[in-house]
């Protein structure tokens, strides 16, 4: 049915029938190999008479706008922009359906690349998808879809159940001091990271940032052109004594139970020393739990935000790691009076969270489920750590250096090579990985390659760990020949 074209009975109507169409077919409206309502049809659309529609169609076919099937109808011609033969005066030049754009904002002054292909085993941050218990998710999501109350809106802060656990869960586990209302669920970490900029930064505004640390958060925290501070890291955490040597800052970004990407693990006395620097200095701690859930062998410290009542920490955390990426649900635990300014700031930029979703995971997490699937992932990632070390230690000695705490789903693997060739190299042989030298601010860097084993099987990380040899090896008989 042809719903979107008006005739004016005062004007001749084979002429404003071949004028509508050509112009949504030149302007694809009207997309190539769309088919077109029957002669008949169109004319009981349009109020016209059928011979008006043959007539248009007919010339719209020998101009090559249109092709008939036979026994199958008329459809825009496949091929339009070489079909067309357009008649008149002014109408001899190639048709072109586009328009010139008004201009562009600029790039971002913080430039990086889109990670493509982020689903290949020894992609950073990516679980064990095959290990997710599907069928136990299945069984609450159908049991949850038939609510009725779950299929409308419902709350920008977030499911109250799912808060709720949420809250119990890191008290529990964590030694997080929170409530449910003091809970915020997010469409992910990202936009957790992107709230926390909206709400607290002003032009002008440092942030503090880990060297090597995420760039997730630099590219979320720094979007708006606040300058990025880099804190050096010593025995691969945090340098908590460079602190009073940096310039004041209103936001400081950290990993502090599993430092992205080096592994260090802050310890007690130097988290109790970096809350009190925040304090001290008017400045916020967003501290990123991240891979807290896996230590493989010592219960991690408890978290930062825990340490002293009313500490200056926006504590956050997600789903993509411990359930699964696609679902894009995280949480940030924040201080009461930060809670409506937050709210604000996502009500106006993406709105509610996915409702079905968030309930399912309450209900998960509500009946055990969560804790059995934690408990199943620590066990099966520490088996794939310990292979992976292995590997790298009987096949590349001498070629690269480990750097591994007993946590996390990565492992850095330095050398002196070429980082980014090597790891483009790596991806078109199936595996992914980041370069190291991608994590640093400025211009002194280290080289190597962050390498997420979680979501490699065993033959897997036995094929990329030898792949990895004959990588290395061509590299460095590359660099000899160069200085030979």
């Amino acid at each position: 049915m042809i719903d979107d074209i008006r005739l004016d009975s005062e004007q001749p109507l084979q002429h404003q029938l071949y004028q509508r169409l050509s112009e949504r077919i030149i302007e694809q409206r009207y997309l190539p190999g769309r088919q077109l309502p029957s002669s008949r049809q169109m004319a009981q659309d349009l109020g016209i008479s059928r011979n008006t529609v043959n007539a248009v169609y007919d010339q719209l076919k020998a101009e090559g706008f249109l092709q008939s099937r036979a026994g199958k109808g008329v459809f825009v011609h496949e091929d339009i922009m070489t079909a067309v033969n357009p008649a008149g005066p002014g109408r001899d030049k190639p048709v072109s359906g586009g328009m010139k754009l008004p201009p562009l904002p600029a790039l971002p002054w913080l430039k990086t690349k889109r990670v493509e292909d982020a689903s290949l085993p020894f992609q950073p941050g990516l679980p064990n998808l095959d290990a997710f218990p599907i069928r136990s998710w299945n069984r609450i999501l159908h049991h949850q879809e038939s609510r009725r109350s779950l299929r409308g809106y419902d709350s920008i802060q977030g499911y109250q159940p799912l808060r709720r656990a949420i809250a119990a869960y890191l008290r529990t586990s964590r030694g997080v001091r929170c409530e449910e209302h003091q809970v915020i669920i997010t469409n992910g970490a990202q936009q957790a990271l992107s709230l926390l900029a909206e709400v607290f930064l002003r032009p002008g505004d440092n942030i503090l940032c880990e060297n090597p640390g995420y760039r997730g958060a630099r590219n979320a925290l720094g979007r708006f052109g606040n300058p990025l501070i880099p804190i050096p890291l010593k025995n691969e955490v945090l340098d908590v004594e460079a602190l009073p040597g940096l310039a004041p800052a209103r936001l400081l970004f950290c990993t502090p139970t599993h430092q992205y990407p080096m592994g260090g693990i802050l310890d007690l006395s130097q988290r109790m020393a970096l809350v009190q620097w925040a304090g001290q200095n008017g400045c916020w701690i967003i501290e990123d739990d991240y891979d807290s859930e896996f230590h493989f062998y010592n219960k991690p410290f408890a978290a930062i935000q825990g340490l002293f009542e009313n500490a200056p920490v926006l504590y956050m955390g997600s789903f993509s790691k411990t359930l699964l990426p696609a679902f894009r649900v995280g949480y940030l635990v924040v201080p009461e009076a930060v809670v409506e300014p937050v709210l604000w700031a996502k009500q106006i930029s993406g709105g509610e969270t996915p409702l079905l979703t968030q309930a399912t995971i309450a209900e998960f997490i509500e009946i055990g489920q969560f804790t059995r699937h934690l408990r199943r992932m620590r066990q099966l990632y520490r088996e794939k750590w310990q292979l992976f070390q292995q590997q790298v230690t009987a096949k590349l000695g001498g070629l690269v250096q480990p750097v591994a705490e007993s946590a996390g789903m990565h492992l850095v693997l330095e050398g002196e090579f070429d980082d980014l060739a090597l790891s483009q190299w790596l991806k078109a042989k199936g595996f992914g990985s980041t370069p190291l030298s991608a994590h640093f601010l400025g211009e002194q860097v280290r080289t190597g390659l962050v390498m997420g084993f979680a979501s490699a099987n065993e033959r897997e990380i036995e094929e990329c760990v030898t792949t990895l040899r004959s990588g290395l090896e061509g590299h460095r008989h590359r660099r000899g020949n160069r200085v030979s």
